[in-house]
């Protein structure tokens, strides 16, 4: 048995991670007794909950979930907390840059409204990444279940923030719901002014959904893209334009895309030449952070540590990391495999 790499110490970029999503199973406890918000069993059972969102009851109680959770986070204080914690465990498992994403929208009303929200979540993100020495950026995400005008008003206002830590703009919730292309001006509008592209899909729709993000959005990264793995033809397009899929595993299995880790296409994306960011999506349902996914793909797809370097090189090379941090993140991965 040949010596096993630490994976915690290999040096990585973490592209998909949810705001709310990210938070300490703990501090969600703990939150929830500041604010006296009865939780559903499911999010105090001290165990992820069984999640499964392959039928619109499962997403609905997915999203549930997630909501009472969000719930918990009303005060300044709080974002910053989550945050700082954010980065703390990213620092962790060897996460060298981390774009958080998030929905303003939701936390609007009680910060103050839109502008005070981001303007607290970009103050938040400045301090934990001075704190944690953890590069640190967000992904402003408009969510496909509201109206597409509302769409076009967050892509304006991240276009506004793009000098203070906006770096991209992404398109959340249950894909098989609302068309990609009724989001095309809002994602116009952010590629215009600089932004990424980065919309879901291609996890619970199929490759169409990803072909929808690709011809409709102009994406430049796809949030899970793993459906692509059905449609050899989509995956060559990926794997020739180098458009990086944000796949994360844990989820894919929790919310039933997948039966099992060994289900999920690592390998047959790997080897179409697709470029993958390993993510963990949201880790407070999940009940996974970064590191255990690169240990999925050691674990349940045989990826050698050679493999698992080059993954988290297409992690870094794939975010929007100033060049001589990825040039850092790289020099470190190699010197990983080396050690």
């Amino acid at each position: 048995m040949e010596h096993v790499r630490d994976l915690s110490l290999l040096p990585k970029a973490h592209l998909h991670l949810h705001f709310t999503g990210s938070m300490r199973p703990s501090t969600l406890l703990e939150l929830a007794d500041k604010y006296g918000v009865r939780l559903p069993d499911a999010l105090t059972a001290g165990e992820p909950p069984k999640l499964r969102a392959t039928d619109e009851r499962g997403w609905f109680r997915f999203q549930r979930l997630y909501d009472a959770a969000r719930a918990c986070l009303r005060e300044p204080d709080d974002i910053r907390r989550l945050v700082r914690e954010a980065a703390e465990e990213d620092v962790r498992d060897g996460s060298g840059w981390l774009e958080i994403q998030v929905d303003p929208t939701s936390y609007a009303p009680l910060l103050g409204g839109m502008i005070p929200a981001v303007e607290i979540i970009l103050d938040a993100v400045d301090a934990a990444s001075r704190e944690t020495g953890l590069g640190m950026r967000v992904v402003i995400a408009a969510n496909r279940m509201k109206h597409p005008l509302d769409a076009r008003t967050l892509a304006r206002l991240a276009v506004r923030y793009a000098e203070r830590g906006i770096v991209g703009f992404g398109l959340s919730n249950d894909e098989r719901r609302g068309m990609a292309r009724d989001f095309d001006r809002a994602f116009a509008i952010a590629r215009e002014g600089g932004l990424l592209a980065a919309p879901h899909g291609g996890e619970l729709a199929g490759p169409s959904s990803i072909r929808d993000c690709l011809d409709d959005l102009h994406a430049s990264r796809i949030g899970h893209g793993v459906r692509a793995a059905e449609d050899p033809h989509l995956l060559k397009r990926l794997a020739d334009r180098q458009i990086t899929c944000e796949v994360c595993p844990a989820s894919n299995v929790a919310l039933g895309v997948y039966e099992r880790p060994e289900d999920v296409p690592l390998r047959t994306l790997f080897e179409a030449g697709v470029p993958m960011a390993l993510g963990a999506d949201d880790p407070l349902l999940f009940g996974s952070r970064l590191a255990a996914q690169y240990e999925i793909a050691r674990e349940h797809h045989a990826f050698t540590d050679e493999e698992l370097a080059e993954l988290a090189r297409q992690s870094v090379r794939g975010s929007a990391a100033p060049a001589d941090v990825q040039e850092k993140l790289l020099a470190g991965i190699d010197h990983w495999l080396t050690s």
